[in-house]
Parts: C-alpha cells; sequence; structure tokens
C-alpha cells in the first residue's frame, strides 16, 4: 500500500523506489501482490510512464486515509510505551466513587502520573459482566455469591445499622421497639443490590418482612429523605458520619446479630496483577481504614 502510495505520487518506479528505500523489483512485485488481492488493476503503465485506473484513483483516496491511520496508531503506542505510561479501568459503585476513591486516586496518581484511569459506574451486579468482558481491570465491589473466574481481594468490612430521623420514636427511646420493625416505612438502596438482598435476608431469617416504601440507587436522596422524617434507611455509619455528628440523623443497631458487608477488589483470575493494580489494591485498604476510623 506504500509502494502504491509512492508511485501514485512520484508516477515513476525510480522516484517511489528511491523513496521507500526499495529496489524497482521490490515496488513492482508489491504492486503487483496489491492488484492480485484486490482482484482488479490499479495502474496503466506505458514504458517508464504510469497513470492511475479509475479503479486506481478510488483506492489511492481509502489508501491515503489507511495509512495515515496506522501513523497515528503508531504515534499512539509509541506514547504507551514510553516508561510508566500504562492504564487502569476501574469499576466503582456511586457509593465508593464519592468516599473512598477520591483518596485512592489522589494518592495514586502521585505514584503512577502517566497511568490514565477510567472509571465505569456500577454496583456489583453491573461491574461483575464487565470483568469477564475484559471491559475493567478491577471492580470496588461487595463480595458477589458468585464468582465464576473471578477473585475476591478482600479491603474491609462494615456493619449496618438503622439510620433515622433524630425525631423518630426509636431515635428519642435510644432504642429499637422489635415489635414495629415490620410497620415501620423503608427507605432502602436498590433492590438489584448486594446490599439490599443482605438486608432482606437478615429480616427473613426472623421472618420479618420490611415495608419498602421507596427505593433508590442515590446515597444522599436517601439520606436527605430520612432527614425530612419519610421513612428509615439502613446503612453503615461511615456513609453518614457527617450527619452522625451534625445531630441531623440517628444510628441504632439492628438487634443483638450483627449484618456485616465484606467489601473488596474483584479482578478476573487469569494472570498475576500488574504493579499498578497491586498498588491500587493496597491504596483502597489504607483509605478504607482512614474512612471507618473516621466513621
Amino acid at each position: 500500500m506504500r509502494s502504491f502510495v509512492a508511485l501514485a505520487k512520484s508516477g515513476s518506479f525510480t522516484r517511489a523506489a528511491e523513496e521507500l528505500h526499495l529496489s524497482q523489483s521490490a515496488v513492482s512485485h508489491s504492486i503487483k501482490a496489491l492488484e492480485t488481492d484486490l482482484g482488479c488493476r490499479l495502474l496503466d503503465r506505458m514504458g517508464k510512464t504510469i497513470s492511475l485506473t479509475l479503479a486506481g484513483e478510488q483506492f489511492l483516496q481509502h489508501a491515503r486515509k489507511i495509512l495515515d491511520e496506522m501513523q497515528l496508531a503508531r504515534s499512539a503506542l509509541e506514547r504507551l510505551g514510553k516508561w510508566g505510561r500504562t492504564r487502569l479501568r476501574i469499576g466503582a459503585s456511586a457509593t465508593a466513587c464519592q468516599y473512598l476513591l477520591p483518596a485512592v486516586l489522589r494518592e495514586f496518581q502521585k505514584r503512577f502520573p502517566q497511568c490514565q484511569v477510567t472509571i465505569a459506574p456500577g454496583d456489583t451486579a453491573e461491574v461483575q459482566p464487565l470483568l469477564e468482558r475484559g471491559e475493567i481491570d478491577l471492580a470496588i465491589a461487595l463480595e458477589p455469591r458468585q464468582l465464576a473466574s473471578q477473585e475476591f481481594l478482600p479491603v474491609f468490612t462494615d456493619e449496618l445499622c438503622f439510620v433515622l430521623n433524630p425525631g423518630h420514636a426509636w431515635a428519642v427511646a435510644g432504642g429499637v421497639e422489635r415489635l414495629a420493625i415490620p410497620s415501620q416505612n423503608y427507605i432502602l438502596y436498590s433492590r438489584n443490590s448486594c446490599t439490599f438482598q443482605l438486608v432482606q435476608d437478615y429480616f427473613r431469617r426472623d421472618d420479618v418482612e420490611l415495608n419498602l416504601f421507596i427505593e433508590l440507587g442515590d446515597m444522599e436522596a436517601i439520606k436527605e429523605l430520612v432527614k425530612v422524617g419519610l421513612g428509615i434507611s439502613i446503612l453503615a455509619p461511615w456513609l453518614v458520619r457527617r450527619e452522625l455528628k451534625e445531630g441531623t440523623l440517628v444510628a441504632l443497631p439492628l438487634g443483638r446479630r450483627k449484618l456485616h458487608r465484606q467489601w473488596g477488589i474483584l479482578r478476573r483470575r487469569s494472570g498475576r496483577p500488574a504493579l499498578a493494580e497491586e498498588t491500587f489494591v493496597s491504596l483502597c485498604r489504607a483509605a478504607s481504614e482512614d474512612l471507618l476510623l473516621a466513621g
């Protein structure tokens, strides 16, 4: 293709060969191979002069675009091949993006300034298929019930509690009325999430069905609705640490049995993790310690 473009530009096998630092014979063989592959004649040869056929004129437009794209691709790969240049594709829920990732990415950028980081939003059930298809490298997620070809690297464990308005009867009494649990209005995180399933399973062990009043996929919206007294939610204290400190929300234990969640990093089992991936996992563990202490 390069021989054809050079030949079309110069109109001479001799000049094309000089430009490409090839022999005239090599250029001639290249053109013959290209014409055979395309199944049509690209050039008319009249002695030492050549001219493009109609097919050659049309193909020349495509050939120039293809060679330009190849040059762009080479340049991009050269930049990628420079020391320290890599990428890291992360899957994470909105909660992780807001509360955990900022501290992690700030430190990660210091260690890998040339690494291109992209974030794909999604809860555990949404990021697992992305990981399976190779569209992301790691995912911050709750431990799933099925791993298939993935492995789960534990990062931190939290505990879920009742979160309610300070004026709620339970908050005033400083404790939960067990018999009143089913009759309350609950504002819970997305039904398709691991958290919803954990909460549902926890209460079903005691033959208790919660009255789901509102289902939301936005943690901030859930907190605001609880603040105005529209219902009770079930959240981890680190998610409402500011509100607990300000006194706009109150947290109470679910009961004698604790309900814990295991957070971690999901990755494909194939191959050893790259240095950037190992570093990201370590930074997540360090940031989660600070998060839980602050909570």
